[in-house]
């Protein structure tokens, strides 16, 4: 019941991941806004969930994993009903940051509970699969699971499910969880937490209105300039920090540092293309939220195959090559949609959408493996948490600057183009990083 409850936590968090991209179109039909806007409600949840999961994971430490999974099921569970009886664009723009910092809460207290609820080696490692796979499956079904709820119930529809999901996880939490061991000698980097936040959101939010305001638009560069101070000042904080929030000397360690710049890259160029994708399809081919729904089913799906390949891969050409692989077959779907008009035939898409989603799925286990290999186990929960959170920041960025350079209007497929060359250049460059620097990287765990 325990795994059953963290299981539908971190389900919970990967289905908003996606869900929300089949029903874009709707949301603007409905209450108005250009792509900017569709950006910002993708986008607030993902800067929260980003900015805040190390944090997250250390106030767990701090007062108890179970009370601040409790604490965030409930804070996603409201938001997703503020989500859902929005009157606004900025109110439903508001509640998904609510539920960014929720999702944040959610993720790292329930591998701390996983962690103490199976104290043997074996069966923890069976339960975390079983927590990772319906993680998979949540974020695969989204896209069909959000086209369906639109087209039967509307829009507002994708929110509610997150209701009985979000009362079930916590009721099997509270009457299941034990609480974990607390350590009241944990500090919180609260100026840390709050230089990260204003940093990540400084730059999506010059990235996002640069793309309607223009580049020289005093607002923009402002935000532009203001992320150029506080991130350095981040740096500074997290070097003399007692208890950082990002222990900056887990990154001397180039294995990490390879597979966490990897981890961004990957993010950035694919979950960037999902939401120019979701648009093509709906705005450009007049697709239903149905139809866009199964059009990414191919993609979705061939995800978890490719995920259940990719340890034997892994075996035989060792991990560095097979997240290559993995890339480079992404990128070569990227590649293959270049030539994409408004009435390109769907298979030809959906050849691309297979080989893109074949590649992720190869690509991630071996680079989580890979990250929480290089440190001590006694950091494997910071390490995890580094790399989710510079995963969701790559997503973040990818929507920001993919969806500026596709705009409103006519300019939509020139500015696909744009995106589709740009996620090709930074899939190969992860290949080709983590192929030469992986191979030469020190095996010495921090």
């Amino acid at each position: 019941m325990t795994l059953a409850s963290l299981s539908l936590g971190f389900g919970v968090v990967q289905l908003d991941v996606t869900i929300v991209n089949t029903a874009l179109n709707s949301i603007s039909t409905s209450m108005g806004g250009g792509v900017s806007e569709l950006q910002w409600i993708v986008s607030a949840y993902t800067i929260a969930f980003a900015a805040l999961i190390l944090t997250a994971g250390a106030a767990g430490d701090r007062i108890g994993a179970k009370l601040i999974f409790v604490v965030g099921f409930a804070l996603f569970t409201a938001a997703s009903l503020a989500c859902a009886l929005a009157p606004t664009v900025t109110v439903l723009i508001a509640a998904r940051l609510v539920q960014g910092v929720g999702a944040a809460m959610l993720v790292p207290s329930s591998l701390a509970l996983l962690n103490h609820a199976y104290p043997d080696e074996k069966e923890r490692g069976r339960a975390v699969g079983i927590w990772a796979a319906g993680a998979s499956l949540a974020l695969t079904a989204g896209p069909l699971a959000g086209g369906i709820l639109v087209a039967l119930v509307g829009w507002r529809s994708i929110f509610l499910v997150n209701l009985p999901i979000g009362l079930a996880g916590l009721w099997l939490t509270w009457r299941y969880a034990s609480e974990t061991v607390q350590s009241p000698d944990r500090q919180l980097d609260l100026a840390g937490q709050l230089a990260a936040i204003a940093a990540l959101g400084c730059i999506a939010a010059a990235t996002i209105e640069g793309g309607v305001l223009g580049w020289m638009n005093p607002w923009v560069i402002a935000c532009f300039g203001g992320f150029t101070i506080l991130a350095p000042a981040f740096v500074l904080q997290e070097r003399r920090a007692r208890d950082p929030m990002l222990p900056l000397v887990l990154f001397k360690n180039r294995l990490f540092a390879l597979t966490s710049m990897v981890g961004l890259l990957v993010n950035m160029a694919f979950y960037g293309l999902i939401f120019v994708l979701s648009l093509y399809f709906q705005q450009v081919n007049g697709l239903s939220p149905l139809a866009t729904g199964l059009a990414f089913l191919p993609m979705m799906g061939a995800v978890l195959p490719a995920n259940l390949l990719a340890a034997r891969a892994a075996e035989h050409w060792g991990a560095p090559v097979t997240i290559a692989l993995g890339a480079a077959l992404t990128a070569a779907g990227c590649l293959g949609l270049l030539g994409l008009e408004r009435d390109t035939n769907y298979w030809a898409i959906c050849a691309q959408l297979l080989t893109m989603g074949a590649g992720l799925g190869l690509l991630v286990p071996p680079l989580t493996s890979s990250l929480l290999g290089s440190v001590e186990k006694a950091r494997s929960g910071i390490a995890a948490g580094v790399l989710n959170s510079t995963r969701q920041t790559g997503s973040v960025l990818g929507v920001a600057l993919f969806g500026s350079l596709v705009g409103n209007g006519s300019a939509f497929l020139a500015g696909t183009r744009v995106a589709l060359i740009i996620s090709t250049a930074l899939l190969l460059g992860a290949a080709v990083m983590i192929v030469v620097g992986g191979r030469s990287a020190s095996k010495r765990r921090l």
